[in-house]
């Protein structure tokens, strides 16, 4: 059974999509067969996969008008181990349209169900709100990863976030769990750095992960070419702080797992 994982905070700019990808790319790198489900109706996700809109046969918005499973709607990428369903929600009827449908809470769990026990990891890249898409999303998860890049209006996104993680469990989906929160963007000796990280110790420690994704321009231009950036370049920095990323996650579910047991 997959393990869902929605990259979420309700916040623009903090490199959601950016983690969402190259989380997924490392999955599928340790060989571990990932879903990268994109909910944005931006589609940004696409594009940093090197999908275009001629190169898109069917998308997440067929499934929620329900005319094609999702099934159908998955796309093969450049690696192996990890495929792609687009938001494709390129028109103003099509974006209409699909708000209504989100709100229905269940639509994203339901359609899922199908292929839950094909994949290992699922990760979904949710727009930067909390309502619609994102309820869908995060009522179909079973954890969210919470980026947030230094300053306070990301810490504000946090507070926000945690705030509707507790109303969604009371009357959605309890068991949603936590899987960590993993800063962006990252500038050592930053004064904007420190603050952030000394807030977030006192208010959301045990969620803190051990990784931190350094703020590197590698990361933008390799969405340029479609790729993500172990595709790209596997030795940057970058790269490996995504790689480090998706090992901390292997690890730490299979810590939770051993627990379990």
């Amino acid at each position: 059974m997959s393990k869902v994982i929605s990259v979420c905070i309700p916040k623009g700019g903090v490199g959601k999509t950016t983690t969402a990808v190259n989380l997924a790319a490392s999955l599928a790198v340790a060989e571990k067969k990932t879903l990268l489900i994109d909910v944005d109706p931006y589609g940004a996700s696409a594009i940093a996969l090197g999908f275009t809109s001629d190169k898109i046969n069917a998308s997440l918005a067929e499934v929620f008008a329900f005319t094609h499973s999702l099934k159908s709607a998955i796309h093969q990428t450049d690696l192996e181990y990890l495929d792609f369903v687009p938001s494709n929600i390129y028109s103003i009827s099509t974006h209409d349209k699909f708000l209504k449908f989100t709100e229905n809470r269940l639509i994203l769990k339901n359609a899922i169900k199908e292929i839950e026990n094909y994949y290992e990891y699922v990760i979904i890249d949710c727009p930067p709100l909390l309502k619609g898409i994102s309820t869908n999303a995060l009522v179909a998860s079973d954890s969210i990863l919470i980026p947030i890049k230094s300053g306070h209006f990301s810490l504000e996104a946090v507070d926000r976030l945690f705030n509707y993680f507790d109303w969604l469990k009371e009357i959605a989906n309890p068991d949603l769990s936590i899987e960590g929160i993993i800063l962006t963007m990252y500038e050592k000796d930053s004064k904007v750095t420190k603050i952030s990280e000394r807030e977030l110790k006192i208010k959301y420690s045990k969620y803190l992960l051990n990784t931190f994704i350094p703020n590197t321009n590698l990361l933008n231009e390799s969405t340029f070419y479609g790729k993500p950036l172990c595709l790209y370049k596997i030795d940057s920095e970058g790269a490996v702080a995504y790689l480090n990323l998706a090992n901390e996650i292997l690890q730490n579910n299979k810590k939770n797992k051993t627990e379990l047991i």
